[in-house]
């Protein structure tokens, strides 16, 4: 049997209440997702005002106090907008706060909002992520800093704290499906988690493939991959898209009018919903798709992003129980 960790992901997707009510309800359901014993608990990074969640670590901070075993990490880091040396402090203070179970998950994100918030030209896109991403790799030592680059002054012995206690905080690269990303990945030597949020899974297979095969062209330790999907749980396979397609609608037809996507149909939807990378249904539905999901890239880990668009809370809950009781059991099974 493959042996195969779950988690979940939410970027705290607002839906009718107030962003400090939302805020709220992640921490009670990554709260919940221990108590059930799921593997992971990914939050995202937003800086707009469909998502409530812009300080992540904060959260998973909030949620590392009342848990005792789960892993907490981001989904993703806006590495290009940020500073790697505050970032690698926040995770090693999270590290801490959490008795080691602080991950990292860095990416570009798929929003722009962040470069203008905090003085950065969309013009500077790739070097600001290249650049900063050397210097992270510098920084997860946690020896004596030494870095020069053009996005910043250079560092000199530099002794970065606090320390984690293990040594290093187990960091991911989030890409998209760019084979140059995957490649980065593996040239750092770091694990790699593909978001897999349009298509049929198993049209990522060379991704995955690519990424073994540089590791071991770069002789660089085998690592782990993960998956992002979105998806969603509920009784029957009826009553899940049902609920689902009029949230997933309005936060589809959003983000479509920034990008020029034409408006979503429910047609579109349910045939991402049985042939994409939707993992949408009842329980054994569900369990169905993330096995065969599983297998066709041979992953580590998979992460359902649960959370979509205006999607009321109970349901979110709803969904988390379905996931961790039901169709993980299914899927084990399903792998052996």
């Amino acid at each position: 049997m493959l042996a195969v960790e779950f988690g979940l992901d939410t970027f705290g997707d607002v839906n009718g209440k107030p962003y400090a009510q939302v805020i709220r309800d992640v921490v009670e359901q990554g709260v919940l997702a221990d108590r059930l014993g799921l593997d992971f608990f990914g939050v995202g990074e937003h800086h707009r005002d469909d998502y409530a969640i812009s300080s992540p670590e904060i959260v998973l901070a909030a949620i590392a106090a009342r848990t005792e075993r789960i892993r907490l990490g981001t989904a993703v880091t806006v590495l290009s907008s940020d500073d790697p040396v505050r970032v690698f402090e926040r995770f090693a203070t999270l590290d801490a706060v959490s008795g080691g179970r602080a991950e990292i998950m860095l990416g570009r994100g798929s929003f722009t909002e962040s470069f203008p918030l905090f003085g950065y030209d969309l013009a500077d896109y790739e070097r600001l992520f290249a650049e900063k991403l050397d210097l992270m790799a510098e920084l997860l030592d946690e020896g004596p800093v030494t870095w020069t680059g053009s996005i910043r002054p250079p560092l000199r012995d530099q002794q970065v704290y606090p320390k984690t206690g293990s040594g290093r905080i187990r960091t991911w690269i989030g890409v998209g499906g760019s084979p140059e990303s995957v490649v980065r990945a593996a040239q750092y030597g770091l694990p790699l988690v593909l978001a897999i949020i349009g298509g049929a899974p198993a049209r990522f297979a060379p991704y995955t493939d690519l990424y073994r095969r540089a590791l071991n062209e770069l002789e660089q330790e085998p690592q782990p991959i993960a998956v992002h999907c979105p998806g969603f749980v509920a009784a029957t396979d009826r009553e899940a898209v049902d609920i689902l397609w009029p949230h997933a609608r309005r936060n589809l037809d959003r983000i479509g009018r920034e990008r020029g996507w034409p408006p979503a149909t429910r047609s579109r939807f349910e045939a991402d919903v049985t042939e994409g990378a939707w993992h949408v249904g009842s329980p054994e539905t569900v369990a169905q798709k993330i096995a065969a999901t599983v297998k066709a890239l041979e992953v580590d880990r998979f992460d359902l992003k649960y959370s979509h668009g205006p999607l009321p809370t109970e349901h979110l809950t709803r969904c988390i129980e379905l996931y961790a009781t039901e169709v993980i059991p299914r899927v084990r099974e399903l792998l052996a």
